[in-house]
């Protein structure tokens, strides 16, 4: 029966999985620098066998693996590299060699995940019809996102996927079980960068200044209407401002204030409107209290749509693999994926992998210097992610 010739093949290859992920954890490359670990990763392919391998975007990498009849049909999946400029707390055997860069988001657990879904793939291609397309992205971090590249750079074309399938790490999700949720999933994401001007100078004669702090406290405390007053409760809006630079002193005013936030929605029509909002508001306020102000909005990821149907199929498919009480069902997700531009050129998936375990004490949250993953976890995740693979080849 093939799902437990899977089950068996995910079981035999754990330890070489887990080893994988323990090196790239160690070794952590940035957004778009990550030249050893896509070296790293054609070297595993090739040891696999796999030797249709192109690359894509400077540091992405896709490659094929063939069943019988390769021209009949050929899904995607699809792991991202990158890390984050986090200093790592953790205190293990592999924790990152590089000074301020840790995989804090998972994508270790997701690039050794699909090296050993590969692996898996690999020894049944006898077995399967159709094709495999393996995704190995940089940049998911960092706008506009290494999904956009790769997409720009053809790796759905030759051949052309019918739908594409992707995991990712989940903190709150006890290891062993995964989540799924078909339709709006996750959120747009455009980051904000305001400046305001002013006039600054000592800061016990304000009346001849134009005070650029207060502006931007003003300011800050207006836009929040955008969401509260402009959004319909129907439609799902965050507005948060992480950043303020106000580099005076105690008696110093500055001539300007730097002002960082992100914008996140799941309708397109609204996020266009918001967005003009800020503009609207920001310079209203600017220009009415005297100063002046620069408002730029970096248009991020669009939001991510999994299609119904396919993870309808995919649901089923999961609880057939895992058992029913094993496949959880998501709620909305207000952070953003780069996924989601494979969503706007096909069907896709992209459903979450539980890797808590709370008597080890590994619960902390992805973006923070002590997160970590149940490593049992990567037994589930080379061996589901096949198995929805061929399971969607037959469809």
């Amino acid at each position: 029966m093939l799902k437990n010739r899977i089950k068996d093949l995910a079981k035999e290859i754990k330890e070489e999985s887990i080893a994988v992920r323990r090196h790239l954890h160690q070794h952590p490359e940035l957004s778009f620098e990550e030249y050893e670990t896509a070296q790293f990763v054609e070297a595993k392919l090739r040891s696999i066998g796999i030797q249709k391998i192109e690359k894509k975007a400077t540091t992405g990498l896709v490659a094929l693996i063939e069943g019988k009849n390769p021209g009949k049909k050929t899904i995607a999946l699809r792991a991202d590299m990158d890390a984050l400029p986090i200093t790592e707390e953790n205190d293990v055997p592999y924790k990152s060699k590089r000074a301020g860069v840790m995989h804090a988001c998972g994508h270790d657990v997701h690039t050794s995940s699909l090296l050993g879904t590969a692996d898996i793939l690999h020894r049944l291609q006898n077995d399967f019809e159709g094709t495999i397309k393996l995704i190995f992205q940089p940049g998911e971090e960092k706008a506009p996102g290494g999904a956009s590249f790769m997409i720009q750079d053809k790796c759905l074309e030759n051949p052309k996927p019918t739908a594409i399938i992707g995991q990712h790490v989940m903190p709150h999700i006890p290891a062993g079980k995964v989540g799924f949720r078909p339709g709006m999933y996750m959120a747009s994401a455009d980051e904000i960068y305001i400046t305001v001007k002013g006039k600054g100078g000592h800061g016990a004669m304000p009346e001849t200044l134009v005070d650029p702090v207060l502006i931007a406290s003003h300011l800050i405390v207006a836009l929040q209407q955008i969401v509260s007053r402009n959004a319909s409760p129907k439609v799902p809006s965050v507005l948060s401002f992480g950043k303020v630079i106000a580099n005076g002193a105690t008696n110093v005013i500055p001539n300007e204030v730097r002002i960082e936030g992100t914008f996140r929605t799941l309708d397109e029509a609204w996020r266009k409107r918001a967005k003009e909002l800020i503009h609207q508001i920001a310079t209203g306020i600017a220009e009415g209290m005297g100063g002046k102000v620069e408002v730029n909005i970096l248009h991020g990821y669009p939001f991510l749509r999994n299609d119904p149907e396919l993870t309808e199929r995919s649901i089923l498919a999961a609880k057939e693999y895992l058992g029913e009480e094993n496949v959880l069902d998501l709620d909305l997700w207000m952070a953003a994926e780069d996924f989601s531009y494979y969503t706007q050129e096909m069907a896709g998936c992209f459903y979450r992998l539980g890797t808590r375990n709370e008597a080890r004490g590994i619960v902390s949250g992805v973006h923070t210097p002590t997160f970590d993953v149940e490593e049992d976890a990567l037994e589930v995740s080379t061996g589901l992610m096949a198995w929805l693979a061929l399971e969607e080849l037959k469809k």
